[in-house]
């Protein structure tokens, strides 16, 4: 997850798959909801097509820590998911 840059976004399965696991998106989604490690840039990590997950409840912080970044969040979704994803 440090590799993802900023204002890039990779999904769940995109972790899973770069950790070997590319069915474990749910193992990963769980990490995420209880990372709280500053240096860990969870934000990033949004749901498939480009949906931007639970956050530990917070989506709203969520979408601001992107929206700081460059990427622009509306209703919930990434836009132009596909250019801000990152693999």
């Amino acid at each position: 997850m440090r590799d993802i840059p900023p204002g890039r976004v990779a999904t769940y399965g995109d972790v899973a798959e770069a950790a070997g696991r590319p069915r474990a998106w749910r193992a990963v989604g769980t990490l995420m909801r209880t990372c709280d490690d500053p240096a860990i840039p969870c934000h990033r990590v949004v749901a498939a097509a480009g949906r931007l997950g639970g956050y530990g409840g917070r989506e709203d912080v969520k979408a601001y820590l992107l929206a700081a970044e460059g990427v622009r969040v509306v209703n919930g979704r990434i836009r132009q998911f596909g250019a801000k994803r990152w693999k």
